[in-house]
């Protein structure tokens, strides 16, 4: 599992290679909370090497958009998202709470 983080000047980007689990999610929410709580609220999850989102890294995504919606700060989306976990967002009735786009371009363009 790695995570890295890119700033730009109207969002953060975050990487993530591998599985979000039960392991991995805290980290995840580390990293999410560090942007956060330097006053960044617009953030991109590139989802392109993410193979796998169980119900602890939809916790933590969900979470994160939270926060970042709070008092209409900012927001989270999702870029390069693999059909799997995206049907896996509509099974849970999640689908509509994420902006989801293709690509990485596109989401941060959206800032």
């Amino acid at each position: 599992m790695d995570i890295s983080t890119t700033q730009y000047n109207r969002c953060d980007v975050v990487r993530m290679v591998g599985r979000v689990d039960t392991y991995t999610a805290p980290k995840l929410q580390d990293t999410m909370d560090g942007i956060m709580k330097a006053g960044r609220y617009n953030i991109v999850f590139d989802m392109e090497e993410v193979d796998f989102l169980s119900s602890k890294g939809l916790w933590v995504l969900t979470e994160t958009q939270k926060n970042c919606k709070k008092l209409n700060r900012g927001k989270l989306v999702l870029a390069n998202t693999n059909e799997k976990i995206k049907s896996s967002f509509d099974l849970v009735g999640m689908g509509d709470y994420f902006e989801i786009y293709d690509d990485l371009t596109s989401a941060v363009g959206s800032f």
